[in-house]
C-alpha cells in the first residue's frame, strides 16, 4: 500500500486506470462530480476500486454542503453551506449546534447508502477581513470559538452516520489573500495573532481522526514553504501547538499554489511530515508521477491510517424521513446553496 490518494478520471474505471490501481494500490480514492452518474453507477465503481486493491480502502469526497458538494440533485438532497449553520447559531445556538449534527448525519446517511466512507470536511478555517473568497461561506463563522463547536457538531454527524470526517485546512485558509487552487497565499500575521485566531479553531478538534494541510505559508513560522511543504509548521503548528495527532493529508498536490514536478511536491509534503498525499485530477500521467514518488504507507504514517478507519463504525439508527423534515425546519431562512468548488 503507497502513501496517496487518487482520483479518476470518469464515472468508470479506463483500463489503463484498472492497471494503475491493482499495480500502485493507492491509500484511498476520492471521488469529484465527474465520477457521479446514478448511485447505482457510483456503487459499481466504488466496489470495482476496493476489489481491485483487496482491501475496504477508504473512499473519500468533499461534500461540505453549499458551494462544495459533489453529490446533489435529482438524485441526492442540497445542504446549507458553514456560514447557514453559523446565522442559525447566532439566533439560537441550541438549533445551530443540532443542525450542524443533523447536517452531518443526514450527509453521511447518503455517503454510507453509496460505500462512501470519508467526507473531507469540516472546514475549520477563520475568515479575516480582506480574504480571499475561496473559504467565505464556507465557514461556519469569524470567531475561533464558534467555528470549532459547529464543527465539533457537524464532524459528530458524520461519524454518528458512519462516515469519517477530515479537519480542513490546518493550519488554517481563512486569512489567505488568495485561492490556493490557483497561486501560492502568504500570510504575515504574527505568530500571537495566528495562535489566537487562526490556529485556535483547531485545537479543541485535534482529537479528529483525518486532517487536511493548507497550501498556505505562514512567514511567523516558515517565511518560505507552504504548509503541506513546511517540516517547521507540520510538527511546531500542527503537531505540537495545535495537537493533531490523526492521519494527516496533504491538499491536493496538482494545486497551483505548489511548486516543482509533481514528484518533488511528493516527496516534499511527505518529508514535511504529511502521512498521505492527496491528488485529485484523475489525468494518468500525474497519477503515475505521484505514484512513482510516495512511499510505502509504513512506521507513525501507518500506524496513524489504522487508527482513523479504525474510527469506522457501523451508522446509528436514523429515522431519515424524519430528520430530513426536522432540518429542514431548523435550516429555514437559512437559504443553503449547493454548486462545486
Amino acid at each position: 500500500m503507497r502513501a496517496f490518494i487518487t482520483g479518476l478520471s470518469g464515472p468508470t474505471l479506463t483500463a489503463a486506470e484498472r492497471q494503475f490501481v491493482r499495480d500502485e494500490d493507492p491509500w484511498g480514492l476520492i471521488l469529484f462530480k465527474r465520477n457521479v452518474t446514478t448511485p447505482d453507477a457510483l456503487r459499481r465503481l466504488i466496489a470495482e476500486f476496493r476489489d481491485l486493491v483487496g482491501r475496504q480502502a477508504a473512499v473519500l469526497i468533499d461534500q461540505e454542503g453549499g458551494r462544495v458538494q459533489r453529490l446533489g440533485p435529482p438524485h441526492w438532497p442540497s445542504y446549507s453551506s458553514g456560514a447557514g449553520y453559523g446565522a442559525l447559531f447566532d439566533r439560537d445556538p441550541a438549533s445551530g449546534l443540532a443542525a450542524a449534527r443533523l447536517g452531518g448525519q443526514l450527509i453521511a446517511n447518503d455517503l454510507s447508502q453509496l460505500g462512501i466512507d470519508v467526507d473531507c470536511a469540516p472546514v475549520a478555517d477563520v475568515p479575516a477581513a480582506g480574504a480571499d473568497p475561496v473559504i467565505g461561506d464556507r465557514a461556519y463563522g469569524n470567531e475561533p470559538a464558534k467555528v470549532a463547536v459547529l464543527a465539533r457538531a457537524f464532524a459528530e454527524g458524520l461519524m454518528a452516520g458512519g462516515v469519517l470526517p477530515v479537519l480542513k485546512h490546518l493550519p488554517g485558509h481563512g486569512r489567505a489573500t488568495a485561492d490556493s487552487h490557483q497561486r501560492l497565499p502568504v500570510v504575515t500575521a504574527d505568530r500571537a495573532t495566528l495562535d489566537t485566531t487562526d490556529f485556535a479553531a483547531f485545537r479543541p478538534l485535534c482529537d479528529l481522526p483525518l486532517g487536511m494541510t493548507a497550501h498556505v505559508v505562514f512567514t511567523a513560522v516558515d517565511p518560505v514553504a507552504p504548509a503541506t511543504t513546511s517540516a517547521n509548521i507540520v510538527k511546531d503548528v500542527i503537531r505540537d501547538s495545535i495537537g493533531f495527532n490523526g492521519l494527516l493529508m496533504s491538499d491536493d498536490i496538482s494545486m497551483g499554489a505548489l511548486s516543482g514536478t509533481l514528484s518533488e511536491r511528493t516527496e516534499a509534503a511527505i518529508a514535511a511530515g504529511c502521512d498521505v498525499v492527496l491528488h485529485c485530477n484523475g489525468a494518468i500521467s500525474e497519477m503515475l508521477e505521484v505514484a512513482a514518488a510516495a512511499p510505502v504507507l509504513q512506521g507513525d504514517a501507518a500506524r496513524r491510517a489504522d487508527a482513523a478507519l479504525a474510527v469506522r463504525k457501523r451508522p446509528e439508527p436514523l429515522d431519515v424521513t424524519a430528520s430530513r423534515e426536522q432540518f429542514a425546519k431548523l435550516m429555514q431562512g437559512t437559504e443553503p446553496r449547493a454548486g462545486s468548488a
